[in-house]
């Protein structure tokens, strides 16, 4: 396949059907994934493709799903489970930390759990509680978990490939609000390997750590910024667990200024860990305290609220100027 404009959905979509075309071992359920396609279509057709043997709906049971999917991997499966909403997943929290994390260490490595937990996630699409949830923070913190965020749709595809193909469990994070997203896509790029950050976008002013949905946040609040002469860099995580501290680090401490952008609540989140590790390793290159900018640490609001919510790149903007007045 030749380079296409594709939009994220797709390029998921295209991901399952290139690892399940590459390996029959490979499977897809979750509620309403089959010949439905998916509350987001990312599993449009693949039902129709491959059969009900390999991509199914299930009842309406988390726990059941990853229960599922633990003893199908057990038995030479690779499964793709889908959540559908990032809350949704909190039935199935048990099964997933407790079991699919720590299988392997249970049986020293006997037992591998090829499992791949797809999770549409954050908000920005106007949902309410339960379908806007920034719940990283919880995989991260699981030992045994592998925690993955795009932000790209070449990304999306790539990274779900290289995801299925982990012998471990992973954790999918789809930034859902950029599900129909359009942009260009090359299935026969490299894969990206897992727990390799990028730089979107290098500055020597400051640098702006971000994944998933944020990442878009920061590069638009770069570009102001570049308007008001400031240059800011922008590096994309792509995956929080393995954390890619090299590429972070390296581009902090030539800056000297770092902001972290979130989409989830600021207090202990994967946005602390980030601004505690640049505190801790680049302290002697700061010139200015390390600042984030995340929700705000409430549940998550209504519709109308949302915007306020969610980081913006004038909130953004405003940590930069405050790295600037620290610096006076």
């Amino acid at each position: 396949m030749t380079a296409t404009k594709l939009t994220m959905a797709q390029a998921l979509n295209t991901a399952l059907r290139d690892a399940m075309t590459a390996d029959e071992s490979v499977v897809v359920f979750g509620e309403d994934v089959g010949p439905l396609g998916g509350v987001f279509r990312v599993t449009d057709g693949l039902t129709e493709t491959f059969g009900e043997q390999r991509c199914f709906d299930t009842p309406l049971a988390e726990s059941g799903i990853a229960g599922l999917a633990i003893g199908m991997a057990m038995n030479g499966f690779r499964p793709v489970i889908e959540m559908q909403f990032d809350a949704f997943a909190y039935p199935a929290f048990e099964q997933i930390t407790s079991h699919l994390a720590k299988m392997a260490n249970r049986t020293r490595g006997r037992v591998r759990l090829p499992v791949v937990v797809r999770v549409p996630y954050a908000g920005g699409i106007g949902g309410v509680e339960h379908h806007c949830d920034s719940s990283e923070a919880y995989y991260a913190h699981t030992p045994g978990l592998t925690v993955v965020a795009p932000a790209t749709n070449a990304d999306a595809y790539g990274l779900l490939r290289a995801a299925i193909e982990h012998p471990d469990p992973v954790i999918f994070l789809e930034p859902k609000r950029h599900y129909f997203t359009r942009e260009e896509v090359d299935t026969a790029t490299p894969v990206p390997p897992i727990g390799q950050a990028v730089v979107r976008r290098e500055g020597r002013d400051a640098t702006l750590v971000a994944y998933g949905p944020s990442v878009p946040v920061a590069l638009a609040a770069a570009e102001l910024a570049a308007t008001e002469g400031r240059d800011l860099g922008v590096v994309d995580l792509r995956s929080i667990v393995p954390f890619d501290e090299e590429t972070v680090l390296a581009q902090v401490r030539r800056t000297g200024r770092a902001v972290v952008v979130a989409e989830a609540q600021g207090f202990a989140s994967v946005a602390s860990e980030i601004a505690a590790r640049i505190g801790e390793r680049c302290f002697h290159h700061l010139e200015a305290p390390v600042r984030r900018v995340t929700g705000f640490d409430i549940p998550y609001p209504p519709p109308k609220l949302e915007r306020h919510h969610l980081p913006s790149p004038d909130r953004i903007l405003d940590a930069v100027d405050a790295l600037q007045w620290d610096e006076t």
